[in-house]
This record gives C-alpha cells, sequence and structure tokens, in this order.
C-alpha cells in the first residue's frame, strides 16, 4: 500500500524526508515550496533545496506566494490527496488547505514538542544548552506547531555540539520517523495526543542584533552561544586589524583554561576569558574565507595574550 500525498517542504532540512517518501514507493501529487530567491554574487534566482531535489524525481514543483487565495486552494484540492507532509515550509497553511485532504497535514517538527515552538528549535534548543531534543510528527492546526502530536524520537545534544551537527542528525531522524508516521497512518494505527499547555518555550527566528558575542557572560553560555549559531548565521566578535576592526564568525569552541577580565585573549590558542571561566576557540571564519583553526586566524591577524577584545 501506498498513499497520494502532497509535499511541502523548503530548506535542507526538509529534502531527507522527500527522498524517504518516494524510497517508500509514496505517489508524491506535487511539491510546494518557496520560489526561488536571488543569491550569490550574481544575485541569481536560485531554486530551494527541495525543489531542486524534486525536479531530479521528476515530480511537479508549485511555488505560490500565498496559501490564501482561492484559486491555489481549488489547485490544492484538485491533487486528490490522503494528506500533506509538511517539513519547514515557510508559509501558513490556513483551514481551508488543512482540510483539503482526508488524513491531514503532517508537520515534522525539530523539537520535542511542546518545547520550542516556532521557527529556530534547533539553534534554540542548543543555545539554551538542552541535554536533550528530537522530532516529532505533529497533525497541524491553525496555531503555531500547537497541533496534537503522534509520534517524538529523542537525540542527545553533545556538549560541544553545534546547530549544524544536530541539524544533520535530526534530518535523517526524522526523515525515518515520517515514515513510520505515515504507515501506521495507512494501517489506521496513528493515534495523537493533544500537548500540554505547560513547557512550550517559542523558539523566533534568530535576529542580527543577538548574534554578537558578549564576553561578559559566563563561559557555558557564550559556548552555547556559539555553536547555537554555527555555522549560520554565526556568533561573532571582532579583532584588531591593520585596516581597523575585523570581523571574526566562531564556527566552534570548547570550554577553555583560566580567567580574566571578561575578552582578554588568555594564550596562543585563542582562549578568551570570560565573565566567569574562558572559552577556546577552535574554529573560526574571516568574511570571504574558508573556515581556519584559531592558530591559522592568529598567523594572519595577531592577538597575542593580553590583548582585549570588544
Amino acid at each position: 500500500m501506498s498513499l497520494r500525498l502532497v509535499f511541502m517542504g523548503t530548506p535542507d532540512f526538509a529534502v531527507p524526508t522527500l527522498v524517504e517518501l518516494v524510497a517508500q514507493g509514496h505517489e508524491i501529487a506535487a511539491v510546494y515550496t518557496r520560489a526561488p530567491r536571488p543569491a550569490g554574487r550574481g544575485m541569481a534566482l536560485q531554486p530551494s533545496p527541495v525543489e531542486r531535489e524534486a525536479r531530479r524525481f521528476g515530480l511537479a514543483v508549485l511555488t505560490p506566494k500565498t496559501l490564501r487565495a482561492d484559486d491555489v486552494q481549488v489547485a490544492f484540492r484538485a491533487h486528490g490527496a490522503d494528506a500533506a507532509v509538511v517539513v519547514a515550509y515557510g508559509l501558513i497553511l490556513p483551514r481551508p488547505i488543512l482540510e483539503a485532504v482526508p488524513l491531514g497535514c503532517l508537520n515534522l517538527h525539530a523539537s520535542l514538542l511542546p518545547r520550542w515552538r516556532g521557527a529556530a528549535p534547533i539553534h534554540r534548543a542548543v543555545m539554551a544548552g538542552d541535554a536533550e531534543t528530537g522530532v516529532s510528527i505533529m497533525k497541524m492546526d491553525e496555531g503555531l506547531d500547537t497541533g496534537p502530536v503522534a509520534m517524538r524520537e529523542r537525540v542527545p545534544i553533545g556538549p560541544d555540539m553545534t546547530a549544524g551537527d544536530l541539524h544533520d542528525v535530526l534530518a535523517r531522524l526524522g526523515a525515518d520517523l515520517m515514515a513510520r508516521a505515515l504507515a501506521a497512518l495507512e494501517r489506521g494505527a496513528l493515534h495523537f495526543t493533544p500537548q500540554p499547555a505547560e513547557g512550550a518555550p517559542y523558539a523566533p527566528k534568530i535576529e542580527k542584533e543577538e548574534t554578537r558575542i558578549d564576553w561578559t557572560k559566563p563561559w557555558r553560555a557564550v559556548h552555547d552561544h556559539c555553536r547555537g549559531l554555527s555555522p549560520f548565521p554565526g556568533a561573532w566578535f571582532e579583532m584588531p586589524g591593520k585596516g581597523g576592526p575585523v570581523r571574526v564568525k566562531v564556527l566552534r569552541t570548547t570550554r577553555g583554561e583560566g580567567s580574566g577580565p571578561p575578552g582578554t585573549v588568555l594564550d596562543s590558542r585563542l582562549t578568551v576569558a570570560c565573565g566567569e571561566g574562558a572559552v577556546r576557540l577552535v574554529q573560526v571564519q574571516r568574511a570571504g574565507r574558508q573556515p581556519m583553526s584559531a592558530e591559522d586566524l592568529l598567523r594572519g591577524l595577531p592577538a597575542p595574550p593580553g590583548t582585549r577584545l570588544p
């Protein structure tokens, strides 16, 4: 048996689920994704990762700007799908869309709902220093990630794991969990439980204003901030350069040895004092350059012990 599905997703995180559904033999009636956007030096229109994968499979791709238009809703119903699978799509699904498929719209969300509802659950879980997170399969309603949950799968967050590391783990895990959920749905054995009202912190999208590193915070908070924003959009600080301050993005950190006034470079490995303790910068990146070790950065931007970073 297989289901006739509409798939709705946009970023890299959604691609493994689309691949898995095709591999499982489900019939993908259409793929909805965000419209191509300008990117790169030439600002040429770039299709989303999901669109690229869908076209590789020869699937029909639709990129409406909204799902609220009557003609879009009529076209959605015309697919005759049993259910919709939604993974980081990026558009609100209004009630006519939610009610257009008899078995509902199943959403793969990258957290253990109700914790971290919202746009940036992976970043926020790492930034908060959570010891674990996971993926959830939810039946969508008109609220923001508030629908009843059928399945969850947990994973530990390693002490130095970045949001990028976690993203890749959860994308693969989520694809497998969605495949299992759809198998249960076919058998009539997928059961949903309303989310509890408590324990539902919100995960808003990352704003530019919160990406700069604050050395006055304890080392653990600085470490979690850096790894939670790695590799994108990236926590950053400034180093003194010949032509003025140079912005440096931090990709990997670990606990450092020593202490001192916040922002003080403590050794030749780019260990930096924090409000409490210190972090050692392991991997960094200058604008327009490839990621590099802290030692390589110091060869081009010397910062001897005692240097104060703003």
